[in-house]
């Protein structure tokens, strides 16, 4: 394995534009792009080309119904591909398709040996089921990313971690009793927080039983106490399962400001999580990390996460003070001012989440591979 970082960058991922209104921006890629390039980060990556996914990849994990109703709904550029959040647009087929092909190109230059991390901001489409969409989701690209590396790679312990607000349900549902899925998501508690699902009790069934593991968070969780569960709950699961590789699904609404949910951490928690998993996959799987942005509604959030993630995938300094230069970019782009920090302030911890975050880990470490 050479080493090193792969990103796919290429303007046909910012196709997938479910309209000027909805907050899943195209711009996203855009101002994350060219804060990493105001920090020096791409002449430090590898670049791929986006590739599209072709039908077969896509029946590796979606029924054929599904794939050609979304085929039709394209053509005609018009219709509800869920209940509301999913609109259909002229080219979206093609459009998802760039993102889901990205994410397999990505995994593919891991598994052939080309890199040891490779990241697709556009990727990390984790609601989508194999018959419908969900969440702002067309194609589920982690899911046949997954399929993909079992079927074609051979791959039987896959570890899919997943920080974004929202839990990954299209993911967990879909591999619930599959031995070869190690699937950790942090979220904000399903009480409060788009879908409604992810609870410490939903543990897997029959081989998968003890592999799913749902950190479901109090909104308001800080820094400190996402920190503070994940080491709880990651080192110990992967030392475990021992993974052949990772994937990390890094959606950045999980930021403190964020339009769509409630939880309060900075890119500090992004920092640490990329750094222990960057640690892990060295010493337990070669190095093999596959990435997905995700999502993230807001614009200097999004930046913020994704560039301190690949800072630390490809070892590189990342200064707290934000370039000039991208606040400028920023500026013109939004019309609105840019961050000049990195992070954040760190929010209070208040000691009611602490108990509650506790009560979660103790089901956890009964129920799940982190205690066995």
């Amino acid at each position: 394995m050479s080493g090193g970082t792969a990103m796919v960058i290429g303007t046909n991922l910012l196709t997938y534009d479910l309209g000027p209104t909805h907050p899943l921006r195209p711009e996203r890629l855009k101002i994350s792009w060219a804060m990493m390039d105001s920090y020096g980060l791409k002449s430090r990556l590898e670049v791929l080309q986006p590739r599209m996914a072709t039908s077969d990849e896509l029946l590796l994990f979606h029924s054929r119904n599904y794939v050609e109703k979304v085929r039709e709904y394209s053509r005609r550029g018009y219709g509800l591909l869920d209940s509301g959040d999913t609109p259909a647009f002229k080219g979206c087929y093609e459009a998802t398709s760039w993102v889901a092909g990205s994410s397999l190109f990505a995994a593919e230059a891991i598994m052939e040996g080309c890199v040891h991390h490779a990241f697709n901001l556009s990727g990390g489409l984790h609601h989508a089921y194999p018959d419908r969409a969900a969440g702002f989701c067309i194609f589920n690209d982690p899911a046949l990313c997954i399929c993909m590396l079992k079927m074609r790679y051979g791959c039987t312990r896959i570890a899919y971690i997943d920080v974004d607000a929202h839990h990954g349900d299209g993911v967990m549902y879909s591999f619930y009793s599959d031995p070869s899925v190690l699937n950790i998501d942090f979220h904000e508690n399903g009480r409060y927080l788009y879908p409604g699902s992810g609870f410490p009790h939903e543990t897997g069934k029959g081989e998968g039983e003890g592999l799913k593991i749902n950190i479901s968070l109090p909104p308001g969780t800080s820094d400190q106490l996402y920190i503070h569960a994940f080491e709880r709950v990651v080192p110990p699961a992967i030392e475990n399962y021992r993974p052949e590789i990772i994937l990390l699904q890094s959606g950045a609404d999980s930021h403190i400001g964020d339009p769509l949910a409630h939880l309060s951490i900075t890119a500090r928690t992004y920092s640490y999580i990329a750094a222990s998993i960057h640690r892990l996959a060295h010493k337990y799987c070669g190095g093999r990390i596959l990435v997905f942005g995700g999502g993230g509604y807001n614009l200097g959030n999004v930046a913020r996460c994704w560039t301190t993630v690949l800072g630390i995938l490809t070892e590189s300094p990342i200064e707290d003070s934000t370039p000039p230069d991208w606040r400028e970019y920023y500026k013109n782009l939004t019309g609105e001012d840019a961050p000049e920090k990195i992070n954040e302030p760190p929010a209070e911890t208040p000691e009611k989440l602490k108990v509650e975050l506790d009560e979660v880990l103790k089901i956890l470490e009964e129920g799940t591979c982190i205690g066995k």
